[in-house]
């Protein structure tokens, strides 16, 4: 009788019921869209924000000592502490080493440009370099990628182009100099002509730079296979608690919390992992690029959070609507049940059976709808597919419930308040 009377209701109001069933769809799509999305979005924002430069300087503990009591720039030259260049690779072989992206090691020096008397900055870099790996795996790294978001007039130089560099826009702007000028430098070991292949505009101090490659600052600055800095760019966590207290001193952390730490991609942890296999180096990362990447990152959750809800929030409004115009309309059938003995318990477990079913055929719909919506939102946010969470199959199915539970909750009220006598007598 419970599934005849099921049967017939479902059929005399498969109108609302579809309406129901949409209703829960939409409501469930969304919800599935936003969370895959969220919990996929954080390597994305993060990969995506890499392309704008490091989030982890290292330098060595002579130079970070002279930051900290004296606030003197790294690439001033006053400390006389370098990095091996033989050391870099280790950088890949770190607990998190797929997390590091690029990055690109540093050679700044003074020197005299086309005889004046003034001293301007130079810095050798990798621009594109191919590494070997200590692992056995090689990678192509430098700044060409980590800079790519440069304003470029002329062309990008390659390691190989020994006599050829890059001039800042300010510097070439006071200079007079522009792409295809042939300049002359001289450092400490000697001096050189250059081919100015390319003007670049960064908005930074990074303007008033001359770029060549890093042998090139070696032999001017007498400092084969050293480097003054390395800029790393690394995909990370946002901090929290934790991680701030590790940042200050990591030896006051429990084991647990230790293990915790150092097992999660912090930047603090990245850093400490960093300092770990360069010999003398601090690795300090550069907390406004790092705090913003959290900061986005949180902000970006919240909003597809608060979208989420608003939308369970407005599914679960338009099921109470529907709910309720059905029981209004099935209000004399209802009646005629509690008349001929019928409690509240069946006849209310009769109308939930009723929406929990088009709840469940409006879950699976909007599920499969929402993976769809997922792979729109990847395409043409990030230019990439969003990974599917297994995780957000319950989530989904937990939220379908409550959200259907809820939107019941009005009707059933409505439904016990029915007197039969009333109802029947059209009241």
């Amino acid at each position: 009788m419970f599934f005849r009377m099921m049967n017939g209701a479902l059929l005399r109001q498969k109108g609302k019921m579809l309406m129901i069933a949409f209703t829960i769809a939409l409501g469930a799509s969304l919800a599935t869209a936003m969370l895959n999305v969220m919990l996929d979005v954080g390597d994305k924002i993060n990969q995506e924000l890499k392309t704008y430069g490091a989030n982890i300087n290292v330098v060595p503990k002579e130079a970070s000592l002279l930051d900290d009591l004296y606030g003197v720039d790294e690439r001033s030259g006053v400390s006389n502490k370098y990095l091996q260049e033989s050391e870099l690779g280790r950088i890949k072989t770190i607990f998190w080493a797929f997390n590091i992206v690029d990055f690109a090691p540093f050679l700044d020096t003074k020197v005299t440009l086309n005889g004046a008397v003034e001293n301007v900055e130079l810095a050798g870099t990798w621009f594109s370099h191919h590494l070997d790996l200590p692992t056995g795996e090689s990678l192509d790294t430098g700044m060409i990628n980590m800079k790519n978001w440069w304003d470029v007039s002329g062309d990008w130089i390659t390691d190989a182009e020994e006599d050829s560099a890059m001039v800042g826009s300010l510097l070439a702007g006071r200079h007079q100099i522009a792409p295809g000028d042939v300049i002359s430098v001289a450092g400490k070991n000697g001096q050189k002509t250059l081919t100015v292949k390319g003007v670049f505009n960064t908005g930074s101090d990074e303007d008033e730079l001359i770029y060549v490659p890093l042998k090139v600052a070696q032999d001017l600055a007498d400092r084969a296979g050293l480097v003054s800095r390395v800029e790393v760019s690394a995909l990370t966590t946002p901090d929290n608690e934790l991680s701030r207290r590790a940042a200050q001193n990591p030896k006051s952390l429990s084991i647990k919390e230790w293990e915790t730490w150092y097992c999660t991609a912090y930047v603090s942890a990245i850093s400490y992992q960093i300092q770990e296999v360069i010999t003398d180096s601090v690795a300090k990362p550069i907390r406004q690029v790092a705090e913003s990447e959290g900061a986005i990152l949180e902000k970006t959750q919240l909003l597809m959070v608060l979208i989420t809800i608003l939308s369970l929030i407005g599914a679960a409004l338009g099921i109470s609507n529907l709910v309720t115009a059905s029981v209004m309309e099935r209000s004399r059938e209802i009646g005629l049940l509690k008349a001929v003995g019928a409690n509240d318990f069946p006849i209310s477990m009769l109308v939930l059976t009723e929406i929990l079913l088009m709840g469940l055929l409006g879950g699976v719909i909007g599920y499969f709808a929402g993976l769809g919506f997922a792979q729109i939102i990847g395409h043409s946010v990030f230019g990439s597919a969003i990974d599917i969470k297994p995780m957000v199959i319950p989530l989904v199915a937990v939220l379908v419930f409550l959200v259907t539970l809820a939107g019941s909750i009005p009707s059933i009220r409505f439904l016990l308040s029915l007197r039969p006598a009333e109802v029947l007598h059209g009241r």
